[in-house]
């Protein structure tokens, strides 16, 4: 049987769990609470992410404080609330934090993974004559401005020796963009996964280039300088991650366990999480917040400030607390496979 891609319409709630997408939409922050005790640790979340991940894996067992839950978009309002201080501390892709930073937020990455960077696509459909980057020039491209896919597009065309200027960019989000790419409007898709996996397992397009070794495969949980100054609320914070490493762990052992949860949080077909599982969540590590975490998070910003969509240098260095880091392993340690 041909299998189809989920109608536009319904693509919408995936935005729900990308950690990387732009937007400004409002919180869910209803009352879900697990643990007990004096103490609310309020977490920033998004669907089918660190609290689905964490439920999963058993890791929100025997809690002695509280954690309030609360459900964004996207990484951009998330960190508008850790900036508020309505948030503690929360989950967002290698972007996010570089334009808040560049909005001089107040906020603190605490904890990075290192995963691989195939979900990161420049996709093109099944009966484009493209093949290879280099042919992208005088293309329309669609991407959501400001997200991870938009960097990578950038690093891609750059090793393919090109500029954003060099191709016509079209910002639209994913369901206008999957639009636009299946009608023909777009030459191509710079996207992430879990929309990667859906057109390949769809048959529906076919990847002209990837994230891999042109972007940094990083993702963060951020915190508000102002919990970390509470030293209780610290404890919770590191208590949480800990968690939080030992729940993705479980994930590598898990992959097929980890889907089906992940499905039927997200709405996703089964086959469509499974195979973004395989190519990027079951890839990812925990990895020390150091230098060369640093250095590669300016090195994107420095890229956003060149395009003016930063308005102002940015130190990366500024927005970062190695507390947590603990013994685990560098920044650059290679991910899973």
């Amino acid at each position: 049987m041909r299998r189809h891609l989920v109608p536009a319409a319904l693509l919408l709630p995936l935005t729900l769990l990308l950690t990387s997408c732009g937007g400004d939409s409002a919180a869910d922050t209803g009352a879900r609470t697990d643990g007990s005790g004096s103490l609310t640790l309020s977490v920033g979340d998004q669907k089918g992410g660190s609290e689905a991940i964490l439920r999963a894996a058993g890791e929100l067992k025997n809690l002695n404080y509280r954690i309030k839950w609360s459900t964004f978009t996207s990484g951009p309002p998330l960190l508008e609330a850790v900036n508020a201080g309505a948030v503690d501390v929360g989950g967002v892709g290698n972007t996010p934090p570089v334009f808040a930073a560049g909005a001089g937020s107040k906020i603190s990455v605490v904890a990075a993974w290192h995963g691989r960077s195939r979900g990161d696509a420049v996709l093109v459909r099944n009966d484009s004559t493209l093949t290879s980057p280099k042919q992208l020039k005088g293309k329309s491209v669609a991407v959501a401005q400001g997200s991870s896919a938009h960097y990578q597009l950038v690093a891609s065309l750059e090793a393919a020796g090109l500029r954003l200027k060099d191709i016509k960019v079209k910002y639209l989000q994913p369901a206008d963009a999957l639009a636009a790419f299946n009608s023909g409007k777009v030459d191509a898709w710079a996207v992430w996964d879990p929309y990667t996996s859906q057109v390949l397992q769809a048959k529906q397009g076919r990847v002209l280039t990837t994230g891999d070794g042109v972007t940094n495969g990083l993702s963060f949980q951020v915190a508000s300088p102002a919990a970390l100054r509470n030293s209780k609320k610290a404890a919770a914070v590191k208590d949480y991650l800990a968690r939080l490493r030992r729940a993705q762990d479980w994930v590598h052992g898990h992959q097929a366990e980890w889907a089906k949860v992940w499905a039927k949080d997200t709405g996703l077909p089964y086959d469509v999480a499974l195979a973004s599982v395989r190519r990027t969540n079951a890839t990812r590590v925990a990895v020390a917040v150091d230098k060369p975490l640093v250095a590669s998070e300016q090195r994107i910003a420095d890229t956003f400030t060149e395009l003016n969509l930063i308005p102002k240098k940015v130190d990366f260095g500024d927005f970062v607390d190695p507390r947590f880091n603990g013994d685990l392993p560098p920044s650059t340690t290679p991910a899973k496979h």
